[in-house]
């Protein structure tokens, strides 16, 4: 095993800000948590409180022997009101990053995992003529603070996320809830248009993709003029989506509607972030049905380890470009199913891995059980519980599982060293 990942392989966990820190209430997600009726089932409140206990949370990864830790800084706390930049929330996340390198572990910094200013969202989002500049704008800020000490950086987390889902074969009275959240929220905020990242209208997919592609472009613009080494991309959601004979035309229209236009996007990019949690299987009449006592996880999907490498090869397939794994996981308050399938997991992207697949890195989703957006605190994907009025973390068995894969992987004397991905 420890001939396929480098020393220089970088062993994380990935959390989201809005998702773990709390109180983010300057941002769209937390005005949408707000409004009446609205799509998300809990607020997030203060959700694993991180904001506060983020030492613990280093301290976890760290003694799990990993050496990345990904993490996301918030543009509503950054820039609260248009133009105005919080010295509080820059040097929070400037400590942040160094305590990942005092503790060895590389800093993964995504620039905007999902949420936007509250501000930002009632302007149009990133139908706005002006969102890349403006996104561009604060990820100068960003950088100027403390880029020189980022390992990685992820400009989107799944822009394609929307688009994803709306192959799920979701009931009809979900699209209906999610259009009346954004109408509330317009109402509430008194504009015509209130536009978010991760609740989208079919009709916009179109114009929220170019939208953020022109971001995308103008943020990595803004990041290489501060530190041309830093390599730059971003993650997107995928699917090991498998055709049966008769299956292969539904396979790749999906990937052309889902996939394909950012991977294209990465080929000018320093690497592909994935995004994996399952695999599907089509044939000629579309989706097929699980066997009966097939092991599902909280979405109702299979249990299928293989599913990380299918979707590695194909990004890296499409793209040409190395993959850094910044989400995999499995959502499942049943931990021996996480604990059972991380192995046979990471044995599938050391395949990936031998038949020629660069890839960076492996950041599994999540540290802690957290705030899953819609579905609130109903889903369960961390390696670590929470008490949600305690905020006490407790390992569950699938941390030593995960610690013990990465130990019989990783090179024993590796250790994150600040410029050793930036310098390759």
């Amino acid at each position: 095993m420890s001939e396929t990942f480098a020393p220089d392989f970088l062993w994380g966990v990935a959390t989201a800000g809005h998702q773990v820190e709390g109180d983010n209430n300057t941002s769209d997600t937390w005005f949408l948590e707000h409004v009446t009726p609205t799509i998300f089932r809990d607020p997030s409140g203060r959700a694993c409180n991180s904001w506060e206990l983020w030492q613990t949370d280093l301290d976890l990864a760290a003694g799990m022997g990993l050496n990345a830790f990904r993490f996301s800084v918030e543009w509503a706390r950054i820039e609260p009101s248009p133009g105005e930049f919080s010295e509080e929330a820059l040097a929070h996340y400037e400590a942040l990053i160094d305590g990942c390198l005092a503790r060895g572990l590389a800093p993964v910094v995504t620039f905007s995992h999902f949420t936007s200013p509250h501000w930002f969202a009632a302007r149009g989002g990133f139908l706005d003529p002006e969102s890349a500049d403006l996104f561009a704008r604060y990820c100068g800020i960003v950088m100027d603070r403390f880029g020189d000490r980022i390992a990685l950086a992820v400009t989107f987390n799944e822009p394609n996320l929307c688009q994803m889902l709306s192959w799920a074969n979701l009931p009809p009275f979900i699209a209906d809830l999610e259009r009346a959240t954004l109408e509330a929220a317009a109402r509430a905020a008194g504009v015509s248009c209130y536009r978010v990242g991760n609740v989208m209208l079919p009709e916009d997919f179109a114009a929220m993709t170019e939208g953020m592609t022109r971001a995308h472009l103008a943020a990595k613009a803004a990041i290489k003029a501060r530190r041309p080494s830093l390599p730059v991309g971003l993650s997107i959601a995928i699917v090991d989506d498998v055709a049966l004979p008769g299956g292969e035309e539904l396979r790749d229209r999906k990937r052309a509607e889902v996939y394909d236009h950012w991977l294209d996007l990465a080929r000018a990019d320093d690497f592909i972030g994935v995004q994996n949690y399952e695999r599907l299987t089509y044939d000629a009449s579309g989706e097929v049905s699980l066997p009966t006592g097939t092991p599902v996880n909280e979405q109702g999907t299979a249990v299928e380890p293989d599913s990380l490498r299918g979707a590695v090869a194909y990004a890296f397939a499409r793209s040409g470009v190395p993959v850094f794994v910044t989400e995999h996981g499995i959502s499942a308050a049943d931990d021996t199913l996480r604990a059972g399938f991380i192995e046979p997991s990471l044995a599938g992207l050391g395949q990936a891995m031998a038949a020629g697949i660069p890839v960076l890195g492996y950041c599994h989703w999540s540290l802690m059980d957290n705030f899953e957006w819609i579905f609130g605190y109903s889903r369960h994907l961390g390696l670590h519980s929470v008490d949600f009025t305690t905020f006490e973390r407790t390992p569950k068995p699938s941390a030593a599982a995960y610690a013990a894969a990465v130990a019989a992987r990783r090179t024993p004397t590796a250790k994150f060293r600040e410029g050793l991905i930036a310098s390759s």
